[in-house]
């Protein structure tokens, strides 16, 4: 019977959606790049998604977030993705956790349960926090460098990031992981050169934050707000969910 995943199985075949209604991914950050990701498993036909965020959308988020609408400033970024995942498919498995991942809340999360572990997180100290926590229970995971001030979506790759070059966000992970011992880790990343934000107080969030009230980190309280564009980490977001879906599939 032709269901919502037929012409994927005319690619991927049988087995492979099997699998893929058996596997459980979490992706964590549900921004630019995540959202992106989470809905293209969900079309993929994954069965069931973790969702970890705790930020609202933004007015700002607009530019690029696939979950972002005027209709959804001020809702947390899980539940309207949630909603979204469960009109595309009625049957996948949604859990959200409204948590900002660090080393406190990482102790919430069983690494062991998860087929894939996406990591679309902005910070580093985070980042590397998910990336060992995967480690430690061989759970795969693949992580996106920096997507901010970039215009090419084209100069995107997959590689190893030992492999990786020119981005400033690699070359800080590389150094940290090799501290850590992290001997490899499969990361989307781009080779163009950071673009400099055209910044003035009238454009400033730093000086002029809209977020919502229910935001907990405010952009006054980052270092750097990057610039962004529609078409950037939406290309990140769909590179990511489709080495998922080749690594539980085996295609």
């Amino acid at each position: 019977m032709l269901n919502q995943f037929s012409r994927t199985e005319l690619l991927l075949g049988k087995d492979a959606m099997e699998k893929l209604a058996k596997s459980r991914v979490a992706v964590f950050g549900i921004g630019g790049v995540g959202s992106y990701t989470a809905d293209a498993l969900a079309r993929s036909g994954v069965g069931a998604i973790d969702l970890i965020d705790d930020d609202t959308v933004c007015l700002t988020n607009i530019n690029r977030q696939l979950i972002a609408t005027h209709s959804t400033v001020g809702k947390l970024k899980v539940d309207v993705m949630k909603e979204r995942l469960l009109d595309i498919n009625p049957d996948i498995n949604v859990i959200t956790h409204k948590y900002f991942f660090d080393a406190e809340s990482a102790n919430q999360f069983n690494f062991c349960d998860y087929s894939y572990v996406v990591d679309a997180i902005d910070t580093v100290t985070a980042k590397l926090i998910l990336i060992e926590c995967a480690k430690k229970v061989n759970t795969l995971i693949i992580s996106c460098m920096g997507a901010g001030n970039k215009l090419d979506p084209t100069k995107f790759e997959v590689a190893d990031i030992y492999k990786t070059s020119v981005c400033p966000l690699a070359k800080v992970m590389r150094h940290e992981l090799r501290k850590r011992g992290v001997e490899r880790l499969k990361v989307v990343y781009s080779k163009e050169e950071v673009c400099e934000p055209l910044e003035d107080m009238k454009n400033s969030c730093k000086a002029g934050c809209i977020c919502p009230p229910e935001t907990k980190r405010k952009c006054t309280v980052r270092r750097q707000v990057p610039g962004s564009i529609s078409f950037v980490p939406s290309v990140a977001g769909l590179i990511m969910a489709g080495e998922v879906i080749k690594d539980i599939t085996g295609i």
